[in-house]
């Protein structure tokens, strides 16, 4: 399954869920890292972890599993690494204090309607 393919998948997952903000960063070009960072955020940790579960019940059902999940147990910032996607799960609070958008700026915003 392609990176653009994988990063609709978890885009789906996260408006199922209502959340706020959803950014794509295509970081291809600057990090080997991976293809692309998908940001979003929730306003409470139910909501933070609920996105979570979705997306990775979304990526799980292609049979494509995480490689790793950080911070799901305090839910402020929960990062799903997926090889060619990385998914950030922000609380309000925490997406505005680590501005990955602004540590991201050399990769190219993608509007998700165009992916």
């Amino acid at each position: 399954m392609l990176s653009k393919d994988l990063a609709k998948l978890a885009i789906a997952g996260l408006d199922e869920k209502k959340a706020q903000d959803i950014k794509i960063i295509d970081i291809s070009e600057v990090s080997v890292m991976a293809d692309y960072f998908i940001i979003a955020s929730g306003t409470n940790r139910n909501q933070v972890q609920a996105m979570a579960d979705n997306v990775e019940e979304k990526l799980h059902k292609e049979g494509v599993n995480p490689r790793q999940i950080e911070g799901y147990q305090t839910s402020n910032w929960i990062l799903m690494d997926f090889n060619d996607i990385i998914v950030h799960i922000f609380n309000e609070e925490d997406r505005l204090f680590y501005n990955l958008e602004k540590i991201w700026m050399d990769g190219k915003i993608i509007d998700k309607d165009s992916l």
